[in-house]
């Protein structure tokens, strides 16, 4: 699990006052100095202003979202739902900043299974030393008609990078990763040019992966955590539909 910055820098509070100076009204470039001062690291991405109450929008580099007004008064680390429409803004917007092109993949890097037409695709971000990674390598069982790419990221243990190196260098690679999550058969040593683990490990960074299992379905759409096949198999429709 990851350490949020917040729960690093805020008391467990909704909303952090901050000891400012005077209310100078903000822009910004001040909104982001003024963040990164209390947090004390450069740990914003972004900042926008938003049409609600004045608020600006802070995207920090671990991915977490965060609100001030236009004096740096306060923090608010919660939620935003529009009023009229009832639309959680703060969750649409998560989504958004999570979304990836899933062309830029590196599939190359990647366990390819292909099950029935392989018609349809998803990618996912494994440690084989993750629980809820074996779980969802016994729901994929139950999915037809899909491809799937598996990217070992060894985040757990030392032993996790060992048995990913081993599962890249088997003969077949996806007997090899299918025998150990879900037989629970642990790969057999062997060696070969296994650097892509750690360019995948590199990849897994800049796109925020901070847990596994990780799923990118073909629209781009992120779920951080295990599914179950019915879930795996709406989130597979959806992108098929080109539904958001």
């Amino acid at each position: 699990m990851k350490t949020s910055m917040l729960k690093l820098a805020l008391p467990a509070l909704a909303i952090a006052l901050l000891t400012t100076s005077g209310a100078v009204r903000a822009d910004e470039d001040s909104v982001r100095k003024g963040v990164n001062e209390f947090l004390g690291v450069p740990a914003v991405d972004s900042v926008a202003r938003i049409p609600y109450g004045g608020l600006y929008e802070v995207v920090l580099k671990s991915g977490e979202l965060i609100y001030t007004d236009e004096s740096l008064s306060f923090i608010l680390d919660g939620q935003i739902i529009d009023g009229k429409t009832r639309r959680n803004i703060t969750q649409a917007r998560l989504a958004e900043l999570q979304r990836i092109d899933f062309a830029t993949l590196p599939l190359e890097r990647a366990i390819k299974q292909v099950k029935g037409d392989g018609s349809r695709v998803l990618a996912t971000f494994e440690d084989p030393n993750c629980g809820y990674c074996k779980r969802l390598a016994t729901e994929l069982q139950k999915v037809d008609n899909v491809t799937v790419y598996t990217f070992m990221i060894p985040i757990l243990s030392a032993d996790s990078g060992d048995k990913a190196r081993s599962i890249w260098c088997a003969s077949d690679k996806a007997s090899a990763w299918n025998d150990w999550m879900i037989s629970n058969k642990k790969p057999a040593q062997a060696a070969c040019e296994s650097d892509v683990i750690d360019k995948n490990a590199e990849f897994a960074h800049k796109l925020r992966i901070n847990g596994t299992p990780t799923i990118f379905f073909a629209d781009g759409n992120r779920v951080g955590g295990y599914l179950p096949a019915s879930e795996i198999e709406k989130g597979l429709s959806m992108a098929a539909g080109g539904g958001q």
